[in-house]
């Protein structure tokens, strides 16, 4: 008799409450900024807060859509993005392929070094990571967001782990049938990682369309500003349209809901067979 039936039948109906109140509890904030979208000014700042609308309206939608300029923004965005995740999936596989398969003096000492950057916060690198794209004259360009994320420490020590996990054999029947390092990683292992790859693009795909404060760095004004910075602007000094601001950040989101629809089933398979091997 297998565990989930020797388990009463009161513990499983626990479980699945608990698991229902944790969704709903999740699902509740993205609930309530639909609904305020569809609020008027007024309605949204009151005191009690009300969950429906009273009369649903989308004036906030157009609102937003005319005073940001949406599709520029949405373009500079898309761009950054697919330039970020190409750029950190080459070099994460590549990089996670060496420390994982190759010997060569150091790695490990090197490898170290990356684990240890996990630990150092990020915003200590702005200063350095500015003063490059400066000398490059790359600022106000959308090659400027893109570059410092292609290089991410996560990125390589997930994509070692999961080369790591695989047997082997497969290797050496490539260097029988007369494949060198870079054929056996491009026709044999690569393939093999592609669900860890569709993890490691859902997760930069999320970094890269939330970034805030590097592109308000390198691109505090013109016209190569992501989306983040147009939704950052709607927030006045005295008083914020929170039905607008709602609203265009609903719209913002939808093209991380379709990356991960598309990618969901790579993404938790990545994750699940990347492992945690030494």
């Amino acid at each position: 008799m297998t565990e989930a039936r020797r388990r009463p039948k009161g513990a499983d109906l626990l479980l699945h409450l608990a698991l229902t109140l944790t969704a709903a509890l999740m699902v509740a904030p993205f609930a309530w900024q639909l609904l305020t979208a569809f609020k008027t000014t007024a309605e949204a700042s009151q005191a009690p807060p009300t969950f429906w609308p009273a009369d649903p309206t989308g004036d906030a939608f157009a609102t937003f859509f005319d005073s940001v300029p949406v599709w520029s923004q949405f373009t500079v965005s898309a761009a950054a993005l697919a330039l970020r995740v190409a750029g950190q999936l080459a070099v994460a596989a590549l990089a996670g392929y060496a420390f994982a398969r190759l010997r060569f003096p150091g790695r490990t000492v090197l490898f170290g070094l990356f684990i240890a950057m996990l630990m150092v916060p990020s915003q200590l690198f702005l200063i350095g990571q500015f003063e490059l794209i400066r000398d490059l004259k790359l600022l106000d360009t959308v090659p400027a967001l893109a570059i410092p994320g292609m290089f991410s420490a996560f990125g390589i020590f997930l994509m070692r782990q999961a080369f790591m996990s695989i047997p082997p054999a497969y290797e050496e029947a490539a260097r029988l049938d007369g494949a060198g390092p870079l054929r056996t990683f491009r026709t044999v292992m690569l393939p093999m990682v592609r669900p860890t790859l569709g993890a490691l693009a859902v997760l930069t795909s999320l970094y890269s369309w939330n970034d805030l404060l590097w592109p308000l760095i390198v691109s505090p004004r013109g016209d190569n500003r992501p989306l983040t910075v147009g939704l950052s602007g709607l927030q006045g000094q005295y008083g914020t349209d929170y039905p607008t601001l709602m609203a265009g950040a609903l719209v913002a989101s939808l093209p991380l809901i379709v990356i991960f629809l598309v990618l969901q089933r790579q993404f938790f398979n990545g994750i699940a067979s990347s492992g945690l091997k030494g």
